[in-house]
């Protein structure tokens, strides 16, 4: 029942600012609600305090007792939803799968997954040394074990 009532209230704080949108909503025993949000652009403290004042202005402390935290997404989490892995395109991802590893730049994401594309060194067909080549993979989403965007510096 609470969740429900978090979730809806949420989804109205993401209705009025669309850029932003929810990666998880949690409540545990204690009655601890944690939602976590990204957004198109990035997440800023304000926005966190929008979805947080949204959400626990409209519950009833006399009805349940509870505690809300709000954060964003951190760069360190791997992405979980489609519309994570938009607001990426262009950086590059480090994608586990169940049979194999991929760390490439996302070039594309449709509705079925995404693309990857990076440079190789491989032996030469014939004769001595390595050349560079162009691969690309071409990933679904239900394949994706995990996904992370590998931070440069």
């Amino acid at each position: 029942m609470l969740k429900e009532k978090v979730e809806k209230l949420a989804n109205q704080v993401f209705e009025e600012n669309n850029s932003l949108f929810l990666i998880s909503l949690e409540i545990n025993s204690a009655n601890h609600i944690k939602i976590v949000i990204d957004g198109d652009s990035g997440v800023s403290v304000n926005d966190c305090i929008t979805v947080s004042r949204g959400v626990e202005h409209n519950l009833d402390r006399e009805e349940e007792d509870f505690s809300l935290e709000v954060t964003s997404a951190g760069v360190s989490e791997p992405l979980s939803i489609p519309r994570q892995y938009k607001k990426n395109i262009g950086r590059r991802l480090r994608v586990k799968t169940e049979n194999d590893k991929f760390e490439g730049d996302l070039v594309e994401v449709d509705d079925k997954g995404i693309k990857l594309e990076w440079k190789a060194r491989e032996p030469k067909p014939v004769g001595k040394g390595k050349i560079t080549v162009d691969k690309e993979e071409v990933i679904p989403y239900s394949s994706i074990v995990e996904a992370k965007v590998k931070i440069t510096f």
